[in-house]
């Protein structure tokens, strides 16, 4: 063992050695050791954090023509950092007659949600936190934390407006969930098991994208549900004056909020590269051939993954500033008249097919699989189409009421 090779046990057994060099028990060397592990996964997380922060302002300034953060050190990377200054030396507001205990749970809450998301998440074969056989009931557990982080603070803060954005906000990521629940089952058939590593080793030879690509697209949409982003960004209407549940917050607390929702969005670019893409591998077999064998490497595995989760959080981006808001009955409605019924079709779909296909060879059975997923995008597009023309027709004929009005101006 090396530390090229298997950097975290390399790591921890020579922790392990000099501790109880020093003396220590074996049981509290073993607590201390994954102390400092999860100390440095969240020194990690918040450090990418914080470069996400540069990346979004630097895209969202090229699609809207602009230059972006170029003061402040090359090509303004620096400019986080006086944000976060900025943030820190703001004045901490306790709004009168708010729970001060919630209220100053509701960030934490917020930012904790989605860094025990990364106790799962696969940097490469050797590179991970914990490797869990139920990992997608974790996922879908902890991110009921960023729910209740929402009500929260929104309860606490003791404001009318506050409170109600919170329940439009929760109304909202706990109606999206019923379909990222379904899809989440996509790829658990495909690969029979819950385990991260077991749905990234088990594209090694094809990507569930390409089996499933319609569960991709309705994991990505409910993905942006659930980080309350553009066009579900009910949290932000600015055409509300308000700002939603957090607009009570100041200075570093609301700080841990905006940390939240970018960190949250690339973790979702994760799991996204995880449960479709392969994760840290998916190179379709290369990795077996002599000359590709440094695939196999930890840390070229990590910036692989880590290339394929900023791929992911791009894309997240790139909607997010092109979408305009949509109302909160016509998202609810896309949600349960369109989505959800769509996601449980695909996973019927998968279910049945699995099975049926097993025993063909990979390539029929990846083509059986991609052809149903197409059967099932045209009948929805055309059922959408039958839809919008009686929508346009409807519109489009005059209410008795307004044709009164005509008779009697005529």
């Amino acid at each position: 063992m090396s530390f090229l090779n298997d950097p975290i046990n390399f790591i921890a057994g020579w922790m392990g050695s000099l501790l109880t060099g020093w003396g220590l028990p074996g049981g509290l060397t073993t607590v201390i050791i994954y102390f400092i592990g999860i100390t440095v996964l969240i020194i990690f997380a918040m450090t990418l954090d914080i470069l996400l922060v540069w990346v979004e302002r630097k895209v969202v300034a090229r699609f809207q023509d602009r230059l972006g953060p170029n003061r402040i050190g090359p090509f303004g990377i620096i400019q986080p950092f006086a944000d976060i200054i900025k943030l820190i030396i703001k004045e901490d507001i306790t709004p009168a007659g708010a729970d001060k205990l919630l209220y100053n749970l509701g960030p934490v809450l917020a930012i904790a949600s989605v860094i025990i998301l990364w106790a799962i998440l696969p940097l490469s074969a050797k590179i991970f936190g914990v490797d869990l056989n139920v990992a997608m009931l974790y996922l879908v557990a902890a991110g009921a934390l960023g729910t209740l982080s929402i009500i929260v603070g929104g309860w606490a803060s003791n404001n009318k407006y506050a409170l109600l954005g919170a329940f439009r906000m929760v109304a909202n990521m706990i109606s999206y969930e019923i379909p990222m629940v379904v899809v989440l089952l996509i790829p658990t058939i495909l690969a029979n098991t819950m385990s991260v590593q077991g749905i990234t080793q088990a594209q090694s030879g094809m990507w569930f994208a390409i089996l499933s690509p319609l569960a991709l697209i309705i994991f990505l949409i409910s993905a942006i549900a659930e980080l309350g982003r553009s066009p579900f960004d009910l949290n932000e209407a600015e055409s509300e004056i308000v700002a939603g549940f957090h607009i009570e917050y100041t200075g570093m607390k609301f700080g841990l909020f905006y940390a939240g929702e970018l960190l949250h969005a690339f973790t979702f670019g994760g799991f996204m590269a995880v449960l479709f893409f392969g994760g840290y591998g998916g190179f379709f077999g290369l990795e077996k051939i002599g000359i590709f064998s440094w695939l196999n490497n930890p840390f070229i595995q990590a910036v692989v993954f880590l290339s394929k989760a900023m791929f992911g959080y791009w894309v997240i981006m790139w909607i997010k500033y092109s979408m305009p808001r949509i109302r909160i009955d016509h998202m609810l409605a896309f949600n349960w008249k369109f989505l959800t019924p769509l996601a449980l079709v695909v996973l019927v779909n998968t279910a049945i097919l699995s099975k049926v296909l097993a025993s063909l060879p990979n390539w029929g059975y990846v083509l059986g699989m991609l052809f149903s997923n197409i059967v099932i995008g045209f009948i929805t597009v055309e059922i959408l189409r039958v839809y919008g023309r009686k929508q346009r027709k409807a519109e489009a004929k005059p209410s008795p009421q307004s044709a009164q009005n005509q008779e009697q101006v005529a």
